[in-house]
């Protein structure tokens, strides 16, 4: 009799499909990326990215709170300040936007989610580059990593459990891992993101944090076309002392992501970001496809290719579809 193998008896019924699933999906496995304002009097809905905000440091607090209590495992925070400089003084003054939200963070939520921060110059610069620049305009590595190593000190003492260097600066990893020891911050952790590629799908992000970029990120951001490189900066992060590494983008990244969880001896975490969010939103709301199936189907293939952590704006809504269903 043909055929004598029938694998779709393991599809017959909703319940037979959840004893047999092979990747699972929960709350604690997604972190929720947050923006805040320097002087917002509101919250503000960024127009390429529905849904997400700009927040004030109150309602910034509020909304963390929320993500917590929806079983979210994390948040990573990132600055967007009033003012800028060519230095991005702003990221390492205790006072800054950044420092000061992650004390506020800090004090309403203790150690009940892991507390994350962006650790990088960017959204601090007036010419929105991850780094300092010689006179010439290019980005001077060893120069900026100094400032790294300062930023993330002062994330630590405002409270983050966790630092994300992702200015893509050789060496990051090794000089934050020392400052933040030297400072006797040894618990603190360093989420390295080993390859990030100069993908064009950060357009979105690059509203919520009101970028001064002008030119791109090509001669310090991975190229699209390799993976070798990224396995290369991988094996690098690691041997500085990574506590974590991620890639980023995700989805049109996921051979890499699967490359980088076989070689990887600590948790691997991806990143989808703004643009991925922005393009699913769209289709959505010009009833193109159904929305929650289609977040969720995402959010598997990036666990399934080897993801223990996801960094992603759903991570709320998805926390109350999966404890839902």
């Amino acid at each position: 009799m043909f055929p004598a193998h029938r694998p779709r008896r393991l599809r017959t019924t909703p319940a037979m499909r959840r004893l047999v699933s092979e990747t699972t999906v929960r709350p604690r496995q997604l972190v929720l990326p947050m923006f805040v304002k320097e002087g917002a009097e509101r919250p503000a809905e960024i127009a390429s990215m529905p849904g997400v905000r700009q927040h004030t440091r109150e309602s910034l607090v509020k909304a963390a709170v929320e993500a917590v209590e929806a079983g979210v495992g994390g948040i990573m925070l990132f600055g967007v300040p009033a003012e800028r400089d060519a230095v991005g003084s702003g990221a390492t003054d205790p006072d800054g936007i950044l420092n000061a939200a992650l004390r506020d963070l800090r004090s309403e939520l203790g150690d009940s989610t892991v507390l994350m921060s962006d650790c990088c110059l960017d959204e601090f610069t007036d010419h929105g580059h991850c780094g300092l620049l010689t006179p010439d305009g290019a980005v001077d590595n060893d120069a900026t990593l100094e400032v790294y190593g300062e930023m993330a000190v002062a994330q630590a003492e405002a409270g983050a459990h966790v630092v994300g260097p992702s200015g893509m600066m050789d060496g990051q990893i090794g000089v934050i891992r020392a400052a933040l020891d030297e400072a006797g911050h040894t618990d603190t952790g360093v989420l390295a993101y080993s390859a990030k590629y100069a993908s064009a799908l950060y357009g979105p992000f690059r509203d919520a944090v009101e970028s001064q970029l002008q030119g791109d990120r090509k001669t310090y951001q991975q190229d699209p076309a390799n993976i070798r490189e990224s396995l290369r900066e991988v094996a690098l992060d690691l041997a500085e002392g990574a506590d974590m590494v991620m890639v980023k983008p995700a989805l049109p990244y996921l051979d890499v992501l699967a490359a980088v969880a076989q070689v990887s001896d600590v948790p691997v975490a991806a990143y989808q970001i703004s643009g991925e969010y922005a393009m699913v939103e769209a289709a959505a709301r010009n009833g193109w496809i159904d929305r929650e199936r289609t977040v969720l189907e995402m959010l598997t293939s990036i666990r399934r290719a080897g993801a223990d952590v996801v960094l992603t704006y759903w991570a709320v809504e998805a926390a109350g579809w999966l404890d839902r269903g």
